[in-house]
């Protein structure tokens, strides 16, 4: 990607004794076979990144790039081939599936295009619902899904349903639930694809103030007007990173 607003980045500086980056991928590579054993495609080539701590970083690449992929490995949604991916600290590549659930659970917050809202709930039912698959008592998921919806402005419509909300109000209750577990990441996967520009720009208004706040933010997007909010753009080709550039101004 070729974009006047940014520059060559600097690599992290060393970590002071005692703390790590929220995510480090090593040598990661990921390939789909054929039915004979043999690969089929390389979806990834050996990714090395290292995401700091309270970071806003844009991952593009055109389709086929690996994109989705890295998206997929960064929120332990599959499993690489190789290498190694250490998520606050902990070696992921290493778990068991019961043990990577309990890590994606806990220390993922996911947004998607598409909202993925249960319909038959209310938005705050659907910003508790994943401290209910954690077993938080009731009443401590309701006043946490209240206060994460008060973050975004919607503490006033606690009984609506998602069709009573506009795009962009559904994509906040989106965000409120990826918050409520005090994740360690946020994941947003093209979170104003869905939404007019106006609409869009007060979604990342929203990311702006988390990032200001010290949360750590991967956003997949193939907008680089998007990308230009975030502090760093990653650019994949072909399974490995072209680029890795650093925001002006950010």
């Amino acid at each position: 990607m070729t974009n006047p607003s940014t520059s060559p980045r600097t690599p992290p500086p060393d970590l002071d004794p005692g703390s790590a980056p929220t995510a480090v991928l090593e040598g990661l590579t990921k390939h789909y076979y054929k039915p004979d054993g043999t690969i089929l495609v390389e979806a990834l080539r050996g990714i090395d990144l290292v995401i700091p701590s309270g970071e806003y970083c844009a991952i593009m690449g055109a389709s086929g790039s690996g994109k989705s992929t890295l998206m997929n490995l960064l929120g332990c949604l599959d499993r690489p081939s190789s290498g190694r991916y250490l998520l606050d600290g902990i070696d992921v590549s290493e778990l068991d599936d019961t043990a990577l659930s309990r890590v994606r659970g806990r220390r993922i917050g996911f947004v998607f295009q598409a909202f993925n809202l249960v319909s038959e709930l209310t938005i705050v039912e659907n910003v508790e619902v994943p401290l209910f698959y954690q077993g938080v008592p009731r009443a401590e998921r309701r006043a946490r899904a209240i206060q994460r919806l008060g973050l975004v402005g919607l503490d006033d419509r606690l009984g609506h349903r998602p069709n009573e909300l506009s795009g962009g109000q559904q994509q906040r209750v989106a965000i409120a639930r990826s918050l409520v577990t005090n994740p360690a990441i946020i994941m947003a996967d093209e979170p104003t694809g869905n939404l007019d520009s106006k609409t869009g720009d007060a979604i990342l208004d929203i990311f702006g103030q988390l990032h200001a706040e010290g949360m750590t933010i991967i956003m997949v997007t193939h907008d680089s007007r998007i990308a230009d909010h975030c502090q760093r753009v990653v650019t994949l080709e072909d399974g490995r990173v072209s680029t890795d550039l650093a925001v002006a101004g950010s």
